[in-house]
């Protein structure tokens, strides 16, 4: 009986250090060998600070920055709070929240479908992509709070349009914060270029 206690608090410690230990160190520095960057979490910096991460989403709410989808994680991309708001589509609150950006987005440009990414919620809430119509449908407001003509606008998107991983999994996708730092390089707006940062 102490024979068996023993080997099992023996294999309880080996496997806690081995696994719990060892293991995280090994992938953790094979990682940031091959593929330093993302080993980090593909930080974006700029004049020496952390402006955001190009796989975490942030809020955009400035007329001249591509707005980002919306975030049910916390109180609005919270990465220490990721997730759904887990509303049911006949959820009131839901169907409110959908009305109102809805009505928003038609506000700003009448006449033309809202793509769902502009209204919807990610699985986690933090979702730093949105869809080539969703940026397509921001177009016009961009092009005229930055000064830009719309088919500068649509060359820009082009440019950060990534396609299906591996050429077949998930859908085109465009990085909301780079396309929002390559419209402040390129067409600063007074407001960025004195704050540096996008909102």
């Amino acid at each position: 009986m102490k024979r068996n206690l023993l080997i099992a608090l023996l294999m309880t410690v080996v496997t806690t250090v081995l696994l719990g230990i060892v293991y995280p160190l090994v992938v953790t520095g094979i990682a940031r060998v091959l593929m330093p960057t993302k080993a980090d979490g593909q930080l974006i910096v700029q004049n020496g600070n952390v402006i955001g991460a190009s796989m975490i989403g942030q809020p955009f709410s400035s007329p001249g920055y591509f707005h980002s989808r919306p975030s049910a994680a916390g109180n609005g991309y919270d990465a220490g709070n990721s997730g759904a708001s887990n509303f049911g589509p006949t959820n009131q609150k839901l169907v409110d929240r959908v009305k109102g950006d809805l009505a928003t987005l038609q506000a700003e440009n009448p006449g033309t479908p809202v793509p769902a990414d502009l209204v919807t919620t990610s699985g986690s809430g933090l979702d730093p992509h949105i869809s080539p119509a969703a940026a397509e449908f921001q177009v016009p407001r961009i092009a005229r709070e930055r000064g830009m003509t719309a088919d500068a606008v649509r060359q820009l998107i082009s440019k950060h349009t990534e396609g299906r991983q591996f050429g077949f999994l998930g859908e085109s996708r465009v990085n909301v914060l780079e396309l929002n730092l390559e419209l402040d390089a390129l067409h600063p707006t007074v407001k960025a270029a004195s704050a540096g940062t996008p909102r």
